[in-house]
């Protein structure tokens, strides 16, 4: 698969996924957890919903105020370590494909008139490096299923008809089922009507919090910049397109969660504080350190060690004697 092919496959993967956050496929009206619609429901979504009112009543139980809260970020640690195995392939083929694209880019400037030709090259590349191009996808569609589920869970809970999330707050969130899809962004205007900064402040904290660790998590996915565009690519613009538009996606999104639920938001923002620790531990800081030069390793340097000068003296030639012609005289005389 090669680089337009597999940006076509992720801007349609995000499309569909901003197009799934606006409501579309989201379960609505008269909902009866213990009669599913359909085969998604029973196996998926409402044993996920099911198993967030479980954590709710548990965590209740023994005293802990802001229970749903807490069970919607118990689960969502417990979906991450489940697929923590997954996440790492992901993150560790994307740290192969950083390794690999100063050759790329050679092969790019060497092949790049001709298509075919560039295509089985850097196939042949892969193959030498026993990296896959797929290895980073198909992971993240192994997850897909589970984290779509979880977030129908979510929506399921706050629809007025299980009344569960209405009115469970956390912490300086009054209501995690607020702003319903009906309310949709009015709230926003509304607020400032009636001058509710409270109001505006806690339903905008939630959504801020996603966006900024969102460009933390994308940022730190992209190589490191060098003095003429990210290391090993040359600035490629292709590639700076791609960084252009994931710095973008974050920012649509975090405007679409204000028209959500506040629960699925802090599910949102839990996930994505997670998956920054994990990218930390297998890629590092990355590109990051471009927005942060204080994050860069610093070169410890030997204070008070004085160097070596330099070598001022020519190493001597030693010349092969040849004996003297008196004294082969004499050895012949003796």
């Amino acid at each position: 698969m090669n680089k337009k092919l597999r940006t076509l496959l992720l801007v349609a993967v995000l499309l569909l996924v901003a197009l799934s956050l606006s409501g579309c496929g989201i379960p609505q009206g008269e909902i009866d957890l213990n009669a599913p619609p359909g085969w998604w429901e029973a196996l998926i979504v409402y044993p996920l919903a099911k198993l967030l009112m479980f954590l709710n009543r548990a965590i209740s139980g023994v005293g802990i105020p802001y229970s749903y809260g807490w069970a919607i970020i118990v689960l969502t640690i417990a979906l991450k370590i489940v697929t923590l195995p997954l996440t790492l392939k992901q993150l560790q083929s994307t740290k192969a494909q950083q390794a690999l694209q100063p050759k790329l880019k050679e092969l790019q400037d060497k092949y790049g008139k001709d298509k075919q030709k560039l295509s089985e090259e850097q196939m042949k590349l892969y193959k030498e490096a026993g990296f896959n191009p797929l290895g980073g996808c198909l992971p993240l569609l192994i997850q897909l299923p589970v984290l779509w589920g979880l977030y129908q869970s979510l929506y399921v809970l706050a629809n007025p008809s299980v009344g569960e999330l209405q009115g469970a707050g956390f912490f300086w969130i009054p209501d995690l089922s607020y702003p319903s899809l009906e309310v949709g962004t009015k709230w926003i205007s509304e607020s400032f009507q009636t001058q509710n900064w409270g109001k505006l402040f806690a339903y905008f904290s939630l959504p801020l919090i996603m966006i900024i660790s969102q460009l933390v998590l994308q940022k730190m996915t992209q190589p490191p910049k060098g003095p003429k565009g990210p290391k090993g690519t040359g600035g490629d613009n292709q590639q700076q397109m791609m960084g252009q538009m994931m710095m973008f996606m974050p920012i649509m999104f975090g405007y679409i969660t204000l028209g959500l639920p506040s629960g699925l938001t802090l599910y949102w923002s839990v996930s994505n504080l997670l998956s920054v620790v994990q990218q930390y531990f297998v890629t590092g800081w990355g590109g990051l350190t471009d927005w942060l030069p204080m994050l860069k390793p610093r070169t410890v340097e030997l204070v008070g060690v004085p160097e070596a000068p330099p070598s001022t003296t020519t190493p001597k030639t030693i010349t092969p004697t040849t004996p003297a012609k008196s004294t082969r005289r004499r050895r012949r005389k003796k």
